[in-house]
């Protein structure tokens, strides 16, 4: 019997099938592409966390540059340890990387449950540098970054990242020049915990004062640096009590 390719059940059968003919082929792509992907995700993320630590191919001027090879060999070589902080419990963990801090603070909001906050203790220089993720939120999208500190809680490097800032305002919070001039600020007032501000026309354009808590804000991207300072004071001050502890 001849089929009539001209009728609506054609038309509808044929649909079906080209969909799950397509659908099959791209969740099989989508299966063997998820080892490449969690391996860049990974490749990523070990480059923020050595870029906040100062292990970058920076120029003496131009954009911030991670380094491309041999991530991992670096990695296991400045990175010492890796913390799991669950409350008072802390615990060795070397897949704390893995941990996504969205997922975290998302299941916090549940009564009882006990965030994971992951901690990279590095060591550069003949130094001890703590490195934790921060998250939070810009003008239009999500705003990340790894802070390295001392244990004193004074920063020694950042890498700060976006999704959706604007080109030319927002977006400069992952440029050197704002970057860079977190190195040497404070969290810590004494045992008081006070974050910092990213201040519109303070008295310290050139960030040479450390001990105001204020870094110098992006032209133009007042609310993308507001979620800047945000998000250190959320995030941060989460990991105060592991800090107090290293200084008894």
């Amino acid at each position: 019997m001849a089929v009539n390719k001209d009728s609506n059940v054609y038309t509808i059968i044929f649909a079906v099938i080209m969909v799950l003919v397509v659908g099959s082929l791209l969740a099989g792509f989508a299966s063997g592409l998820k080892p490449m992907v969690k391996a860049n995700e990974k490749n990523e993320k070990q480059q923020n966390i050595l870029y906040a630590i100062g292990i970058n191919d920076n120029e003496e001027s131009g954009a911030a540059t991670f380094i491309t090879e041999n991530v991992q060999a670096e990695f296991d070589k400045y990175i010492k340890k890796q913390y799991v902080i669950e409350g008072d419990k802390v615990t060795e963990n070397p897949e704390a990387y893995l941990i996504d801090i969205k997922k975290e603070g998302t299941k916090a909001k549940k009564e009882g449950y006990v965030r994971r906050l992951p901690l990279f203790v590095g060591e550069k220089d003949g130094k001890e540098v703590y490195v934790v993720p921060v998250r939070g939120k810009g003008l239009w999208d999500a705003i990340w970054g790894f802070i390295a500190m001392d244990k004193s809680m004074t920063i020694q490097g950042v890498y700060f990242d976006h999704k959706g800032e604007t080109p030319g305002l927002g977006a400069e919070i992952k440029q050197r020049y704002f970057m860079d001039d977190f190195t040497g600020e404070k969290f810590l007032d004494g045992d008081v915990f006070k974050g910092i501000s990213v201040a519109k026309g303070n008295n310290d354009p050139k960030n040479i004062d450390k001990t105001d808590f204020e870094v110098d804000a992006l032209a133009g991207a007042t609310i993308t640096g507001d979620g800047v300072a945000a998000m250190l004071k959320k995030d941060m001050k989460m990991y105060v009590p592991y800090f107090k502890s290293l200084n008894k």
